[in-house]
């Protein structure tokens, strides 16, 4: 324990040192080019200020003379991970009342531990689309600062939803009253709080367009919101300039986010071919967590989950997979969302398995984690690929993880902005 508390200070004081560090050469036996679907072998890539400068075969790519030069051997470099759909401030065995035994507070400092672990399993970025307090706008202030370790975070801050749906707190009784700043009904309301989320540090706006599986009292699949309040929600935060995701598991809800012209649908679960036609045309992306139903079933009840949240889940688990298996074959573009804090931090890439499990290749599945998700984020020229201009954010594993996924769960180097913040050779 001492020695990897020791290494993560090395990684905080390296994030915090100032001034320029010399360029940083990383050679290793191959790299997953993401964008063209091919493996290339003996690889450099050459760091200089936490971007890429250099990339490409050892023989021929130019490297600075005053480069400190890493070689991984034979490991497999691919680009840093991004999962589109987390909650880092949630945690699993907290769930349904349980959580009221803490103060806000509290989500925080758990914000900050799952933040680390999420880095270190080599998700170096991630939109965390619902957090209480703020928290995680503070958390991704804390990051940058070097005063904590964890991944580029881009955060929703409040969900907002209609009075009574799945983003208000529908569990307690008339007489108790908690607040819920996320909240609105009709357009000028909805207009009002997409502004006031953005002044807060929001760079991306969630809503819940449907019912859903932990909100105790809805239909899980029951539009929420109509086309109207949709439509002022979307063309608010695109007016913005930001992206829009909308949480929405049945037809009706998904159709309308499409036609307002939502840029990601979380979960999907029930879309329809209307849907997938919609998606197509539109060139939305559709995120959905298919590994986590194996995680809320096994431990749901001893976790504390509702017992209608469960019933919910046993409904609409196994369709959200075929839901997904006939959406990749429709050709509807994907990115990864785990949503991570239903089931923990950390096991994040176990989601890879049952996405080549349900349809996909494990470079598809390893595209959606990387250059789709750096697309649909609109922070293509950052993330998503190892390519010159982008940030030096790498992952290297021990194989081929265009043959077998898995690889992507057990991480040998994690590598943020040119700085190796896990070692696991």
């Amino acid at each position: 324990m001492r020695s990897v508390l020791m290494a993560w200070g090395v990684v905080l004081a390296a994030a915090a040192a100032p001034g320029a560090a010399a360029p940083v050469a990383f050679t290793a036996a191959h790299m997953v080019d993401v964008v063209a679907g091919r493996t290339l072998d003996n690889v450099v890539v050459v760091s200089d200020g936490g971007r890429i400068v250099a990339v490409g075969p050892v023989a021929t790519t130019p490297i600075p003379a005053d480069a400190r030069r890493v070689d991984l051997g034979g490991l497999t470099l691919v680009p840093g991970l991004i999962d589109m759909h987390v909650h880092l401030t949630a945690d699993p065995t907290l769930s349904g009342y349980r959580s009221l035994e803490f103060v806000p507070a509290f989500a925080t400092v758990l914000g900050v531990k799952h933040a680390r672990t999420t880095l270190a399993a080599g998700f170096t970025t991630v939109r965390n689309v619902g957090a209480g307090n703020l928290d995680d706008v503070g958390l991704k202030q804390a990051i940058e600062r070097g005063d904590i370790v964890g991944p580029r975070i881009i955060p929703a801050t409040y969900a907002i939803g209609a009075t009574g749906g799945h983003c208000d707190a529908t569990e307690f009784p008339p007489d108790v009253t908690v607040p819920t700043p996320g909240v609105a009904d009709g357009p000028d309301a909805i207009r009002a709080t997409v502004r006031k989320l953005r002044k807060w540090g929001a760079e991306v706006i969630k809503f819940c367009g449907t019912g859903g599986v932990f909100s105790k009292t809805d239909s899980v699949g029951g539009q929420q919101y109509s086309q109207a309040e949709m439509d002022a929600l979307v063309g608010e935060a695109h007016m913005l300039g930001m992206k829009v995701a909308v949480h929405a598991h049945g037809p009706e809800g998904i159709v309308a986010a499409l036609k307002a012209g939502a840029d990601t649908i979380e979960h999907a679960s029930l879309a329809n071919d209307e849907a997938f036609a919609l998606a197509k045309a539109k060139g939305a992306w559709f995120s959905m967590d298919i590994y986590n139903d194996d995680y809320i079933l096994a431990e749901g009840a001893r976790n504390g989950v509702f017992a209608e949240s469960l019933e919910k889940e046993r409904q609409i688990g196994r369709a959200q997979r075929e839901t997904f298996q006939r959406a990749v074959r429709a050709g509807v573009k994907m990115v990864f969302g785990s949503d991570a804090g239903v089931y923990p931090h950390g096991d994040n890439a176990r989601q890879f398995s049952k996405m080549t499990e349900w349809g996909m290749t494990p470079l598809q599945a390893l595209q959606a984690a990387t250059v789709n998700a750096g697309e649909a984020l609109g922070r293509a020229k950052d993330v998503g690929a190892l390519a010159v201009g982008r940030y030096a954010d790498i992952v290297a594993v021990a194989g081929d993880p265009t043959r077998d996924i898995t690889l992507l769960g057990a991480p040998k180097i994690v590598i943020k902005g040119g700085e190796i913040v896990r070692d696991a050779r």
